[in-house]
């Protein structure tokens, strides 16, 4: 057979990396679904009153090796330089063990949330050890498994004291030695919330006064204070005292427990997660087991299974936003679950001897640079620190730092004469002569000796911490690389199989788009370098910014919101702000349909909105008519409206535009949440099509991984008027305060996005959306018969999800959305999305980059489980004693007795399972009420694993 090169014309290689169905298998898909092609299929799906008129455009899409070597240039316009910045960022040395191993390692970035927690066995391990490393470090009974950032955790714990303290003041106090952005994140989340932020020095708090006060331990100047005397002021007035504490830190000094501390928060950054310009990093949070159930977040726990073997899954699930709605504790939706996983590794290399020694390294360099810095003249405060020290320069303040970043260093600028300076683990001894020399010293590491006694005895640490086997194991490299694929091995992830997820978008995070995120020049800079030194970035940031105001149509774009609900929350603080600005402070009705996507209540009411919930027609489309008589309801009180498009049902709803035409007329701002962007790419723009503001999940639509839970990215686009209300930042300004503690969210994964907009291009974009929604309707229409679409289009078409209808079997045969999700687990599938947004169903997303083979084994396999619910409704199976019941089945399932009336090559091996590659669940079906019961969030001894067994 000849060919010519015109033969590959059809078929784009830039982009079938990301798009799975070739184009002989997409003629096969097109007539099993009755179209001629695929212009016909998304003519009867989308409807022509939203495409948009002109097509993606942005040029030719580059090759993997010219975009790589594009990407190269743009980070070599960064400078690398030593920061000793600190203000809650620090250099840190990721082993590169872990760097090879987890985030460079798709079986852990490709993960998702661990909602199904028999196939998330190793990452939920992963964040158990987590859990225990930081209520060990902190000394509180319970610790959450990753928040966003170090300041949202710090609003976090302000508005959980709220809740939480007897107290009925409605001030809450912040230590004025907590890092900038601390404090001005919290003062953007308690601003709608009416709680008044009282900022000040610790020795002036009333605490008759406030319902909470928080203290930076050690403080951003480097002071460390011992606040017992305080909290117990606190609880003596009914107020809870909390603690934003460096983990590292407390491996010397006391920690937040011993001094009273009812919550702790801090960032693990510093844990072997690259500074990464801002972040994702993993913040913590802790607390006294008996606020345990206010906390926000996830909690991993521990429980069995229903062979009474120990298994991990998360706990205290009905506080999830998504089920809570309005009522939420917190609108918390992504977490930093991939960068927990790394900073509990860390943990796990290093052990408690190890911290303590990186610790007490940086104490000894500290405290030998202010010994130079003293023998020279200048004076250093504070007199007691851990790992930084400001000094008093006068007038020198310029000369000093522009000498520094001639050593390449760059130092913190304080007032307007004196200067920050942070050691970390990273700091080596030509560094503190370089520091010297910036002085205008001439000093020798050797000219000093450095002792411990800038660090007290009655600040050391006395406690024990990290005791827990898991923490002293034999740490030659050979045992944590088996230590790592063994938790890898226990998880399905998108190396394994396809994660059909309903508006969670689980698709390709290509090898090429994740690889610069691991280069120096963007990894290791501080995001609060000098803006000479981040020229790559800006460049990206900028280029990254237009093409995504290009596919939406909003005029300008806010990287800072570093999760999806956190772009929820910052686009309705945009909106409140606007209305502020033209004296409509009345506008607070939210109207939300119930079929919007779960976190937009949580979201609204944290902005200080009166959520008002739409309802829906049978259909599952808005209901125009009570959307519009709730609208005149609200009259001059209408703030926004809350719309998911296409809608969570997965339908391109026909009414879109008349829903914001009506908000618009009663004054109000329409939000469309960017859940589902990935049908609209290309296809039609939410800025054109009555849109205000959105946020954009980054880490769905533009392949940032999941990570197992985050990391994730929601900027906003907003339209023209919305610009000048989106966030600003101590560090960067403007006029509204922060959402997120570093200006730009989470930057360090920005490039991914942009790779991926820049290899696919605009045609490309538009061809993925495009194939998204076919790969949901091949599998609607496979499925028809078997299982009920619930909802669909005018035309019977589904968008890019499908929402199958499992709950007449529950009636018919006992057989629960649960057992047909565990049942597929056998199958080799993690479950579609499960009882949302409609309870006992299933969200099926295939997404643009799984292939024809892949959604046919899908296909199968829920054809096989619909085969066996017949067999219950035809009495051919025992209803109770069956596969789906006893699903899933384990190795442990294929030895021993056998009493079950089905083979076990039925149980083991039904459709769609590989026979030589299966996947093996390590656990069978978790017992969630059991771990409930016996509440354990931390490490237990290997004892009661046993005693659990019993």
């Amino acid at each position: 057979m000849t060919f010519t090169p015109t033969d590959y014309l059809p078929y784009d290689f830039a982009n079938r990396r990301h798009i799975g169905p070739s184009p002989a298998e997409m003629e096969e898909m097109f007539k099993v679904l009755g179209v001629k092609d695929l212009d016909e299929l998304i003519d009867q799906t989308v409807p022509k009153s939203i495409r948009q008129a002109e097509p993606l455009d942005f040029g030719k899409p580059l090759s993997e090796r010219e975009l790589l070597y594009h990407m190269r240039q743009v980070a070599l316009k960064n400078k690398v330089f030593t920061t000793m910045i600190g203000q809650g960022y620090y250099g840190t040395v990721t082993p590169p063990a872990i760097q090879r191993n987890i985030l460079e390692n798709p079986a852990w970035y490709t993960a998702y949330t661990p909602y199904q927690p028999e196939i998330s066995q190793g990452r939920l391990e992963a964040l158990l050890n987590y859990q225990t490393m930081i209520s060990d470090l902190t000394g509180l009974e319970i610790a959450n498994a990753s928040l966003l950032d170090e300041s949202t955790a710090a609003a976090e714990a302000m508005t959980m004291a709220q809740r939480v303290a007897k107290s009925k003041a409605t001030a809450f106090f912040i230590d004025e030695n907590c890092h900038p952005q601390n404090i001005e994140v919290m003062k953007t989340r308690a601003a709608p919330l009416d709680i008044e932020c009282i900022v000040g020095a610790p020795e002036d708090l009333d605490p008759s006064k406030v319902f909470a006060a928080i203290f930076q331990y050690p403080g951003t100047y480097g002071h460390v204070r011992d606040f017992t005397d305080q909290i117990a002021a606190l609880h003596e007035a009914k107020a809870l005292g909390i603690v934003i504490a460096d983990p590292l830190a407390l491996t010397l000094l006391k920690e937040p427990g011993a001094i009273g501390a009812d919550i702790a928060v801090g960032s693990t950054q510093r844990f072997g997660v690259p500074m990464g310009w801002g972040g994702p990093h993993a913040a913590y949070m802790a607390c006294r087991d008996a606020h345990k159930r206010a906390m926000p977040g996830r909690l991993v726990g521990v429980s069995i299974d229903a062979r009474g073997n120990k298994a991990y899954r998360l706990s205290l699930q009905t506080r999830e936003q998504h089920i809570r709605r309005e009522k939420a504790t917190s609108n918390v939706c992504t977490a930093q679950a991939l960068l927990a996983v790394m900073a509990s590794f860390y943990g796990v290399f290093h052990g408690p001897d190890g911290l303590r020694a990186i610790a007490q390294r940086i104490h000894r360099k500290t405290e030998r640079l202010v010994m130079g810095l003293e023998a020279g003249g200048y004076k250093i405060e504070p007199e007691l620190f851990f790992d930084t020290i400001t000094v008093e320069v006068g007038a020198l303040q310029g000369v000093i730092m522009e000498a520094g970043r001639r050593e390449r260093i760059n130092f913190r600028k304080v007032g307007d004469t004196k200067i920050g300076i942070a050691v970390d683990e990273t700091i080596r001894p030509a560094v503190l002569e370089g520091v010297w020399r910036a002085f205008g010293l001439n000093f020798s590491r050797d000219d000093f000796e450095a002792g411990y006694t800038r660090l007290p005895v009655e600040y050391h640490r006395t406690s024990d911490f990290m005791t827990h086997p898991t923490f002293h194991h034999n740490r030659a490299e050979t045992e944590m690389m088996r230590y790592m694929r063994r938790l890898a091995d226990r998880d399905l992830a998108l190396d394994r199989a396809m994660i059909p997820l309903g508006s969670c978008t689980m698709k390709l995070n290509s090898a090429a788009e994740m690889m610069p995120i691991t280069w120096p020049d963007f990894a290791m800079l501080h995001p609060f370098a000098p803006a000479d030194q981040v020229e790559g970035y800006h460049e990206l940031i900028a280029d990254l910014s237009a093409k995504l105001c290009t596919i939406t149509g909003y005029d300008a774009m806010s990287m800072q919101p570093n999760s999806g609900a956190q772009g929820e929350y910052a686009g309705l603080l945009t909106i409140m702000a606007y209305h502020r600005s033209r004296g409509d402070e009345g506008r607070k009705v939210c109207l939300i349909p119930i079929n919007a996507h779960g976190t937009n209540p949580a979201s609204a009411q944290m902005c200080g909105m009166e959520v008002v919930v739409t309802k829906c027609t049978e259909r599952g489309d808005i209901d125009v008519e009570d959307f519009r008589a709730k609208a005149e309801a609200a009259g001059d009180r209408l703030a926004a409206c809350m719309i998911t498009y296409p809608s969570t049902h997965g339908v391109f709803e026909e009414t879109v535009r008349e829903v914001c035409d009506i908000t618009h007329k009663h004054g109000g701002q329409v939000y469309i949440d960017g859940a589902n962007l990935n049908a609209m790419v290309g296809l039609a723009k939410p800025g054109e099509i009555g849109g205000d503001v959105s946020h954009l999940n980054l880490h769905k639509t533009f392949c940032i991984p999941h990570g197992g839970g985050g990391p994730g990215m929601g900027p906003i686009g907003v339209k023209a008027h919305l610009a000048p209300f989106l966030p600003g930042h101590p560090e960067t300004g403007g006029r509204e305060g922060p959402v997120s503690a570093a200006p730009y969210g989470s930057p360090g994964i920005l490039p991914i996005s942009w790779a991926y907009i820049l290899m696919m291009g605009g045609q490309g974009l538009t061809q993925a959306t495009r194939v998204a929604i076919l790969n949901a309707n091949y599998i609607a229409k496979r499925l028809e018969g078997a299982f009920d679409v619930l909802y669909k289009g005018t035309n019977g078409r589904v968008a890019h999800e499908c929402i199958l209808d499992t709950r007449p079997f529950d009636e018919s045969a006992g057989v629960t959305v649960d057992d047909i999700a565990k049942r597929l687990i056998d199958n080799g599938f993690h479950a579609p999305t499960m009882s949302w947004p409609v309870a006992g169903t299933l969200m099926v997303e295939p997404t643009e980059s799984e292939t024809k083979a892949e959604l046919d084994r899908f296909c199968d396999a829920m054809l096989s489980i619909r085969d066996e619910i017949r067999a219950i409704e035809e009495g051919r199976i025992d209803p109770e004693n069956n596969p789906l019941k006893h699903a899933p089945h384990t190795v442990e399932d294929l030895v021993g007795e056998w009493d079950r009336p089905y083979t076990r090559e039925q149980g083991c091996y039904p459709a769609g399972a590989f026979r030589v590659d299966k996947y093996w669940p390590p656990v069978n079906r978790v017992d969630n009420v059991w771990g409930d019961r016996h509440l354990v969030c931390t490490c237990p001894p290997l004892e009661e694993y046993a005693e659990a067994a019993e």
